[in-house]
């Protein structure tokens, strides 16, 4: 059964009906706004050249602003493994947050439950991989933060709506800070790559190594996002690999 949904239809979208088939991802987001009226606005905005198919309130309440059939504007330029611009092929959920650069406040319980009962559907019905439901930054490293380190990504994991490592992170913890050798370093972006992160020329730059390690740690790792490759971040790209 569905979850109770609003329609708050948004102009921002392309006209071209696509096929159930062509639906392969789901990109989870936080607005990145203080006020929620506000951040539904700008969404249904035709100057704003932005939306999504879903936006969930602080209270859970969820309003669907495009249609599944179309595509939203809201994952912009991304990849992930060998797919480009994801817009095409994936269903994009706005959830209310302040984000970082405003107060970056813990999702609601109200928000995560109502997510839950989104996520069990859109994968019922458009046979979506729990390997492919992730988060902006995840597609867009170099640009993106959210839905950040707060997001309960482990939690998901647990009822088979995201992909988690199978450490104790008690455990692990004590690989932590111990550095990656040369090799071990390039093993790492080599698994980074495996996963799904889109590692370009650019990539060796330490620079934009740095977002893509903040990225994955934000997903992964998320009570330290240092941007610094370590064993821990080795062994959990490994596990994440063979699982």
């Amino acid at each position: 059964m569905w979850p109770k949904i609003t329609n708050n239809y948004s102009p921002n979208f392309n006209y071209l009906k696509r096929s159930k088939k062509k639906i392969k991802f789901i990109i989870l987001h936080y607005t990145g706004m203080r006020n929620e009226s506000l951040a539904i606005k700008r969404l249904c905005n035709p100057k704003a050249n932005v939306s999504s198919h879903y936006f969930i309130k602080k209270n859970g309440n969820i309003l669907q602003l495009v249609p599944d059939l179309y595509e939203a504007w809201h994952a912009g330029k991304s990849s992930w493994k060998k797919n480009k611009y994801l817009n095409k092929t994936s269903i994009g959920i706005e959830i209310h947050n302040s984000g970082h650069d405003y107060i970056y406040e813990n999702f609601s319980t109200k928000q995560i439950n109502s997510l839950k009962k989104l996520l069990k559907k859109l994968v019922e019905i458009y046979k979506i991989d729990k390997k492919n439901i992730l988060g902006h930054s995840d597609i867009a490293p170099n640009r993106k933060k959210d839905p950040g380190e707060k997001f309960p990504w482990k939690d998901l994991s647990k009822i088979k709506l995201a992909k988690w490592h199978n450490f104790s992170e008690k455990k692990i913890r004590k690989l932590r800070l111990i550095k990656l050798t040369y090799n071990e370093e390039n093993k790492f972006l080599k698994n980074l790559f495996k996963i799904g992160y889109n590692l370009s020329r650019s990539s060796k730059l330490r620079s934009e190594k740095k977002l893509i390690f903040k990225a994955f740690q934000r997903r992964f790792r998320q009570s330290l996002i240092n941007g610094k490759s370590d064993q821990e971040c080795l062994l959990i790209s490994k596990n994440l690999i063979k699982s």
